[in-house]
């Protein structure tokens, strides 16, 4: 069985595969990796995933439109590496500069608020009938919350009691 956690951007959600990776190292399988996060995002995606394996759980993390927005506009990238910065929780340690080369950051005009706004709302209107569709099948468990910290027991308490643990025996 395939585990799947559908998030919208900026949720934060890399934060959770760490913490789950550093909390349970010894389980089967990683939760958050067996499939792509945030994926699918789509019905069509959720009618192609379907035709090749099964879900028995997906989680769905709901986080308020306005801290997405937020969590994205504070975006800015060092072009020639890729390194993100947040100019509210990772700022580098000079102002609009990455760390490392000196060089100045960007922000991507798809991280600029007008943008942001108009990604989420394009990502809800999608998503919306594939949490439908989990739904129905009764395999939607749902978290809400503005931080990591504080969803993430609740995310690891559901899915340590679906993955089994790994004895000893099986480790080797």
């Amino acid at each position: 069985m395939f585990h799947l956690v559908l998030c919208p951007p900026a949720s934060h959600v890399q934060t959770c595969a760490r913490q789950e990776r550093r909390t349970q190292p010894l389980r089967k399988t990683s939760f958050l990796s067996l499939l792509p996060l945030g994926f699918p995002r789509t019905l069509g995606q959720a009618e192609a995933l379907d035709r090749i394996c099964e879900l028995d759980l997906v989680i769905s993390l709901n986080i308020p439109f306005e801290t997405l927005k937020d969590r994205l506009s504070a975006r800015w990238i060092h072009p020639g590496s890729g390194r993100v910065y947040n100019m509210e929780f990772n700022p580098p340690h000079v102002q609009g500069i990455d760390d490392v080369t000196g060089e100045p950051l960007i922000q991507r005009e798809d991280d600029k608020p007008e943008a942001v706004a108009g990604r989420l709302r394009k990502y809800k209107d999608a998503a919306k009938p594939v949490i439908e569709l989990y739904k129905n099948r009764g395999i939607l468990h749902s978290f809400s919350g503005t931080e990591t910290n504080k969803i993430w027991p609740y995310v690891y308490t559901l899915v340590s009691n679906r993955i089994p643990p790994i004895h000893a025996e099986e480790a080797n």
